[in-house]
């Protein structure tokens, strides 16, 4: 439900520090608007106002990217922040033939430890082999075992443990006393590589609507940044995914909606989520590799060779072996664009560590800040209204690609951008101000409804979140749509369009 104040808002602090630290032009910034939502991500922290940033800037690169291969001037955006709650708790929205996902599994969450809360992370078979192996538990055991079990444990000593097993828990932290030197953190790194003739993109006219331009139930013109051209701003980019979960397809599947082949790669030995995969699959193609056999690296080298864009959401290192870590690919591959996601930072005692954006909220002190205030709740932690460091980050990322991509067309060269949940993390904590009372999310609940869409896919029919990056204010054409379904996980052919 919109305020009675619709007009739309001028772009915030928030929004001002994500385009400086993207290495936008400031003076663009007035091109993009908002229009202000009430009930849309209430929390202590603000998460509204860090989704709004994050959606804007990613709307403004694309429009600047469009832009600059049109020729013409950068249009100005609006960005609907009901779009903007809703793309946020996507995988919420998702309903595959009626059927709602299960977004976590019975033994992720928070346990009481002897000393204060525990958040585990099970969702995967093999985590959770792992978090039960660590603490003695055998292979059947339920809530009530794994709530017995921890109940009497120190949390870091469970944290420790559980960790040096392979599995995810973590000791949750009060504000200003976690592991995590999140002062440290920037929310962006970017540097470039190498010098080279300017890069520009093919002239590679594409329809302004794909397949799943028909008709949709509920569907408002609210998504998508169309240039004067018709042609979408990543048009002919090629985008080598190699991420999983929720962060990087989110990026992913934003370049997808502007218009970038994206060929998403999987391990056939390391399991994913189906469910995950038809909420951020739309648009991309998906294929399985393993680059632990010599056909597999030779075949994700050819891809390379072909490549504007390779996206990796791995653990600091994890790929390095396959002939995959920064300046490797930049040295045989130059002029690519190489941006990583990780989950602590990408130095630190953390780095090396696995993690989610449930398990980042519990260590950097997040959950304690967002707690329950019912006194009979007993002090649980709490959790922010959506995977904000998940779609945040996965916004940012995108809007990263699209301004390295509208740099390379004139000045050459590689880049490497940098990410991690933990920096998105001490952002929202430490860098963004929360809006006026009166802007709060205090008003009636936020109305998903007319941000839902529905599609037909060989996973079966489709109920999803639209996107909310932003489009043209008055563009004759609408918003375009994405050009496919998500289809079956690895079940495409190994090669770009």
């Amino acid at each position: 439900m919109t305020r009675n104040d619709t007009s739309d808002a001028p772009p915030d602090a928030a929004t001002t520090h994500a385009w400086t630290a993207l290495g936008g032009d400031p003076a663009l910034l007035e091109r993009v608007a908002y229009r202000p939502v009430s009930g849309g991500l209430p929390a202590r922290l603000p998460v509204a106002e860090l989704a709004r940033a994050t959606v804007g800037v990613c709307s403004l690169a694309a429009a600047e990217l469009g832009a600059r291969r049109s020729g013409g001037a950068v249009p100005a955006v609006r960005v609907d922040e009901g779009a903007v709650a809703t793309a946020f708790v996507s995988e919420r929205h998702l309903r595959i033939d009626g059927r709602k996902p299960t977004n976590f599994a019975p033994l992720s969450g928070f346990w009481r430890a002897a000393d204060g809360w525990i958040r585990t992370h099970a969702n995967y078979p093999h985590h959770r082999a792992r978090l039960l192996t660590a603490l003695g538990l055998p292979a059947h055991s339920g809530p009530d075992d794994l709530a017995a079990a921890l109940a009497g444990r120190p949390a870091r000593a469970v944290q420790e443990t559980v960790y040096a097993a392979g599995g995810l828990a973590v000791a949750v932290a009060r504000p200003g006393e976690s592991e995590i030197p999140l002062a440290g953190l920037p929310l962006i790194e970017s540097r470039r590589i190498g010098e080279g003739a300017a890069r520009p993109l093919p002239e590679t006219p594409l329809p302004a609507h794909g397949p799943m331009s028909g008709p949709t139930s509920g569907v408002l013109p609210t998504s998508g940044v169309l240039p004067a051209s018709g042609v979408l701003p990543a048009s002919g980019v090629r985008v080598l995914d190699l991420t999983r979960v929720i962060a990087g397809p989110v990026a992913t599947r934003t370049l997808a909606l502007l218009g970038a082949d994206v060929l998403r790669v999987d391990s056939p030995r390391l399991p994913e989520d189906p469910d995950a995969h038809a909420d951020t699959g739309f648009g991309k193609r998906s294929t399985a590799l393993d680059l632990a056999a010599p056909e597999g690296r030779r075949t994700v080298e050819a891809l390379l060779a072909d490549a504007d864009v390779v996206i990796t959401g791995y653990r600091p290192g994890a790929l390095d072996r396959f002939g995959l870590a920064p300046d490797a690919l930049l040295e045989r591959h130059p002029g690519l664009i190489v941006a990583q996601l990780c989950a602590w930072g990408w130095s630190g005692p953390w780095a090396g560590r696995r993690g989610f954006d449930s398990l980042v909220q519990a260590a950097t002190g997040i959950a304690a800040i967002e707690a329950d205030a019912d006194p009979d709740a007993g002090g649980r932690p709490g959790v922010l209204p959506a995977q904000a460091l998940d779609h945040g980050t996965g916004y940012l990322l995108a809007a990263a690609v699209l301004r390295a991509l509208t740099e390379r067309q004139e000045t050459g060269g590689g880049r490497h951008l940098r990410f991690s949940l933990a920096g998105t993390a001490s952002w929202l904590m430490r860098g963004i101000a929360p809006a006026p009372l009166g802007r709060r999310a205090d008003g009636p609940a936020h109305d998903p409804a007319p941000w839902l869409a529905e599609t037909a896919s060989d996973l079966g029919k489709l109920r999803y979140a639209r996107s909310p990056v932003g489009f043209p204010v008055g563009s004759p054409d609408g918003p375009p749509v994405w050009s496919r379904p998500p289809g079956r996980l690895g079940a495409d052919e190994p090669r770009w369009l």
